[in-house]
């Protein structure tokens, strides 16, 4: 290959401040100052869109978990073989409870124990999936505008970064993913 070949290959790894730096594809080149401008803040607005998306996720998982602890099953006294463990349990509550056969009496009402893995539940495992997924998308997104190596596009995302922290960071604390 000859020199020149090599040259035009070759990516630049030092940072640039040129306005016309392509972002994501060659259509979106600004042209102007004020597409420059406008594109920068959109990767302003990317990254405080993913500081949101992380917080939403974190609030979410805590809702899924407090759901799972609040969920409750019924076990009638005598009826499994489960129940001589319940009867010993302090935490059970005793009352009543109605059924198609009338009333049971001798019932507790027990927590379901947390800890371990949690069942799969497609109303939980489908939002936390596309959440995951579109977190992952966003990020990608960032990394390759920083790639570009671009003052501006760098200084954006991390600007979105600190703001969107700003704005929605207490609620991701809970989240051990964050980046």
């Amino acid at each position: 290959m000859s020199h020149s070949q090599s040259d035009s290959m070759s990516m630049t790894m030092v940072f640039t401040n040129t306005h016309t730096t392509p972002l994501f594809a060659n259509s979106w080149t600004p042209s102007s100052e004020g597409g420059y401008a406008g594109t920068c803040i959109f990767l302003l607005l990317l990254a405080m869109t993913l500081r949101l998306l992380f917080a939403a996720k974190a609030v979410c998982e805590q809702r899924w978990a407090t759901a799972a602890r609040n969920r409750r099953f019924v076990l009638v006294k005598g009826r499994s073989t489960e129940a001589g463990r319940i009867d010993q349990d302090p935490d059970a509550k005793t009352g009543s409870l109605v059924t198609a056969q009338g009333v049971e009496e001798n019932v507790k009402v027990v927590q379901a124990r947390t800890g371990g893995i949690v069942p799969f539940r497609l109303s939980v495992d489908i939002p936390r999936a596309i959440l995951t997924t579109i977190i992952a998308g966003v990020s990608y997104l960032l990394m390759l505008a920083v790639m570009t190596m671009n003052v501006g596009y760098f200084l954006s995302v991390l600007a979105g970064t600190f703001v969107g922290e700003l704005l929605v960071g207490r609620y991701a604390q809970i989240d051990e993913h964050l980046h």
